[in-house]
C-alpha cells in the first residue's frame, strides 16, 4: 500500500450509484460504461453490441467478435498504452482478466456520470496483493461516437499494484473548455495555490480523495486545509490543461493533462478528476485518478 507522502490534487466524487461486486473484473466495467454512453445514441430495438462483444469474449467466437462492433474499438490504458483493433483488444482483455483473476480482484461501482454520449464510471477494485487486501481506485471513460464504435480511457495510479509512479503521456490535447460554477472556482484556486479559496469550495464535511484509496481521504475543513497547504508548500498551485468535461449537473468529470506543480513544470500527464456538487452548490467530494508525482513527494505529509 502506498503511504501518504505522495499527496495528490484535483478530484471528484458523486451522488454514488450503488453497484454490487463484479465477479469478473475490468472488462465488464468497460461494458457497463459503454452501455451507459451508448444509451443516448442507440436506436430503440437495436441489438446491443456491448452484450454481443462480451459474449464473444466469453465464448471465443471470433466471428461474433468481429461483427459485434463493426466500427473502431480503441482502449487507452495506463499499463498497455493505446490498444486499437479487435485482435489487439481481445489480447489485451485476455491478459488483464488473467492478471486480475490471479489477484482475486472484485470491483465495486462507486458512481457513474453520463452526458453527451460519454460515460465515466468510478470503481474501487479490491485485490489480494502480497498477502493483504488493497483497494485500488479506477475510473473508466467510455465514449461512443456512433452505434458501431467505442473508445475507452482508463485512469488510475499504478502505485497500489507495483509501488512505482509512471508518467502517463497525454491522450489528447487541451480543448476549448473551462469548467464553471464551483468546479471552476476550485480550479482557479488550484492553479493559484490558494488554500483558503480551495477549501471554501467544499461543504463543511466535504472530502478530497487522492488516487490511492481510502487512506488517501481528507475530510472536513481542517483536514482539507492541512492537505492543500502541504500541496501548495512548494511555491504555487497546480496547472492543468482541460481536455474533456462530462457533466450531468451533479457530478463534473474533467479529463486533463497536469503540466505544472508549484514552480516546477512537469511533462504533461493525463488524469481525470470527478467533482460532486451538493444541494447548496458546494463540493461534497472530489476524487482524482492519475499517477502524477508531486515535487514534494520526498516530504512526508503531516
Amino acid at each position: 500500500m502506498p503511504d501518504p507522502m505522495t499527496g495528490r490534487l484535483p478530484g471528484g466524487a458523486g451522488r454514488a450509484q450503488e453497484g454490487g461486486w463484479v465477479a469478473v473484473p475490468w472488462f465488464p466495467d468497460f461494458v457497463s460504461a459503454a452501455e451507459l454512453a451508448r444509451s443516448e445514441t442507440r436506436a430503440a430495438g437495436h441489438a446491443d453490441p456491448v452484450g454481443q462483444y462480451l459474449t464473444a469474449l466469453n465464448e471465443g467466437d471470433t466471428h461474433v467478435l468481429d461483427t459485434a462492433w463493426p466500427g473502431e474499438v480503441v482502449i487507452y490504458d495506463p499499463r498497455a498504452g493505446e490498444v486499437r483493433g479487435h485482435r489487439h483488444v481481445r489480447q489485451f482483455v485476455s491478459r488483464n482478466l488473467s492478471w486480475l483473476a490471479s489477484l482475486h480482484a472484485r470491483t465495486e461501482t462507486v458512481a457513474s456520470t453520463v452526458a453527451g454520449g460519454r460515460a465515466v464510471v468510478e470503481l474501487l477494485a479490491h485485490l489480494d496483493h502480497d498477502s493483504r487486501e488493497i483497494t485500488w481506485p479506477v475510473a473508466v471513460v467510455a465514449e461512443s461516437p456512433d452505434d458501431r464504435s467505442v473508445v475507452f480511457r482508463t485512469y488510475c495510479s499504478q502505485w497500489p499494484v507495483d509501488e512505482q509512479r509512471h508518467v502517463r503521456p497525454p491522450i489528447f490535447g487541451p480543448g476549448h473548455i473551462h469548467p464553471g460554477d464551483v468546479v471552476g472556482r476550485y480550479h482557479v484556486a488550484l492553479a493559484d495555490g490558494d488554500t483558503e479559496a480551495i477549501v471554501s469550495t467544499f461543504t463543511p464535511d466535504g472530502y478530497y480523495r487522492g488516487p490511492f484509496g481510502p487512506h488517501d481521504v481528507h475530510r472536513g475543513s481542517a483536514a482539507l486545509n492541512d492537505y492543500f497547504r502541504w500541496c501548495f508548500s512548494g511555491g504555487g498551485g497546480i496547472g492543468l490543461e482541460y481536455c474533456a468535461v462530462t457533466d450531468d449537473g451533479v457530478r463534473c468529470a474533467l479529463e486533463y493533462n497536469c503540466v505544472r506543480w508549484g514552480s516546477h513544470d512537469l511533462p504533461p500527464q493525463a488524469g481525470i478528476g470527478v467533482y460532486e456538487r451538493g444541494p447548496d452548490g458546494l463540493l461534497t467530494a472530489a476524487r482524482i485518478y492519475d499517477d502524477v508525482r508531486p515535487p514534494a513527494a520526498d516530504r512526508v505529509f503531516p
